[in-house]
């Protein structure tokens, strides 16, 4: 081949390959200007497609002051000794904890919550305070803890509002609409795992209308997410973009990835309810149950094994001042015979708070009758 056709051949093919450089970076360019201005490598317009890497922070700053931090204490009495329990034979069916001097042990939980009321309404689940016997709640801006009292629980569905008397208006979240959240949308959970306060979390929506059973409890239709959910996020918000409640955060999974929350669809329908204090009063007796066995109702000298045995009185209880006492046995509740503790429980359930009744006990050989009036259960034992 000639010089000249060598000379012009390789010309042509450098030109062609700057051609294929220059439309390659045209392209390039058109693609970093089609992200609105973000700087090529954005990794949160990578993430979260139409969200800018402010979004997150800006609901955040806002919904942070009514996000709150719940801490449960409950104090177990010690017991005093008494000869009847001390029985060596007695306490082969009841174990260590009846007629024994026990040290009291104050235990601490934690959980979250979020303000839903500028008066002091806060949302949470139902096992973050079920038995607690005091409730403090942390809100931003104020120095120390403040008391709060139950007003109103649900246990099946696991939700729970508490008040506070801050003394002025607080900070809220608003309830977005969970029947409208699509499986793949951007969601944020603020709470306190492990006592992080205020620990931020972001994820998508995973799944909806998940039943998921935990021990006795069973949730039918829950959120499922990927935002991490951890012991003290339960009863903290799920928040959509628009930085609305589209679900209550509840620590049920074992699995890394997978969260829950209750949907504010279900909330809905019992907020005002559960906000009613005078409709959530419970009556209350105020005794610990043991069935009673063909063991120790032949010890006893009972001519069944039936009824419910008192294993323990709670101190200024109905039964307490009905004088009530451990190792009594309630057979009848007004006439109506008592088979077994769950039949008794049925029957105060049933009943109303002020209601009188009388009870049929058996005491040391002896058929007693006890006339008493129920009370309203304290909010921090329900």
């Amino acid at each position: 081949m000639h010089k000249w056709k060598r000379t012009l051949l390789f010309v042509a093919l450098a030109a062609f390959v700057a051609g294929v450089m220059f439309a390659g970076g045209c392209l390039l360019v058109n693609d970093f200007s089609g992200q609105k201005g973000q700087v090529p490598g954005s990794q949160v317009a990578a993430a979260m497609p139409g969200v800018g890497p402010g979004t997150v922070a800006d609901i955040v700053d806002k919904a942070g002051p009514a996000v709150v931090k719940i801490d449960t204490y409950t104090v177990s009495q010690g017991r005093r000794v008494d000869p009847f329990f001390d029985d060596p034979f007695f306490r082969q069916f009841f174990g260590s904890p009846f007629g024994f001097q026990t040290q009291p042990r104050e235990e601490h939980g934690l959980g979250s919550g979020f303000i839903i009321s500028q008066d002091g309404y806060i949302l949470t689940n139902d096992h973050v305070v079920d038995g607690a016997q005091r409730v403090t709640v942390t809100i931003q801006g104020f120095d120390k803890p403040l008391p709060a009292r139950v007003i109103g629980a649900d246990y099946d569905l696991d939700l729970a509002v508490v008040k506070v008397d801050a003394g002025k208006p607080l900070s809220t979240l608003q309830m977005g609409d969970s029947d409208k959240v699509r499986v793949g949308e951007w969601v944020i959970a603020i709470g306190n795992p492990f006592g992080l306060d205020h620990t931020v979390t972001v994820g998508v929506i995973s799944a909806k209308g998940r039943p998921v059973q935990v021990e006795n409890r069973r949730y039918k239709n829950l959120l499922q997410t990927d935002a991490s959910i951890n012991p003290g996020n339960s009863g903290g918000p799920l928040l959509n973009l628009n930085g609305e409640v589209v679900g209550i955060n509840t620590a049920v999974a074992q699995a890394q990835g997978i969260g829950f929350a209750i949907p504010t669809s279900t909330v809905k329908e019992v907020l005002d309810q559960l906000m009613n204090e005078k409709q959530n009063q419970r009556p209350w007796l105020g005794v610990q149950m043991q069935p009673v066995t063909e063991e120790i109702a032949a010890y006893l000298g009972l001519p069944e094994a039936s009824g419910a045995l008192v294993a323990g009185v709670i101190p200024g209880s109905p039964a307490a001042n009905a004088g009530l006492a451990q190792g009594d046995v309630i057979l009848q509740v007004n006439g109506q015979k008592v088979n077994n503790p769950d039949e008794l429980a049925k029957l105060i359930q049933e009943s109303k708070v002020g209601q009188r009744m009388v009870l049929q006990i058996f005491r040391k050989g002896n058929i007693r009758q006890v006339p008493m009036t129920l009370a309203e259960k304290p909010p921090q034992l329900r």
